[in-house]
């Protein structure tokens, strides 16, 4: 009787799905950029946004604007990407084909 009751105990625990801790990383000029938590706009689909964290690092949500290479802050500044900016990570990553 013990071993049944072993045996659906370990059977019950496989069949629970735990949540899944996914995030992409890369590394990118040296550093590890990993998107942690991405949505892209429905109004306009070249728009993405992200928090992401350089080194470990987490950012605060930015919206990433792979038309005009921009990211915007939660302040509202608009900062053009730097060269390997996380924003030239998150376009290239979505690109369209």
């Amino acid at each position: 009787m013990k071993s049944v009751t072993f045996l659906l105990l370990l059977i019950l625990s496989f069949a629970v799905a735990f949540p899944a801790l996914a995030s992409v990383c890369r590394n990118w000029d040296g550093h590890q950029i990993c998107i942690l938590d991405i949505k892209r706009s429905a109004k306009n689909y070249w728009e993405y946004r992200a928090a992401v964290s350089i080194d470990g690092v987490k950012t605060p949500i930015e919206v990433y604007n792979c038309r005009s290479k921009v990211k915007v802050q939660q302040d509202g500044t608009a900062l053009p990407f730097e060269h390997n900016d996380p924003g030239e990570l998150i376009c290239s990553f979505f690109k369209k084909s």
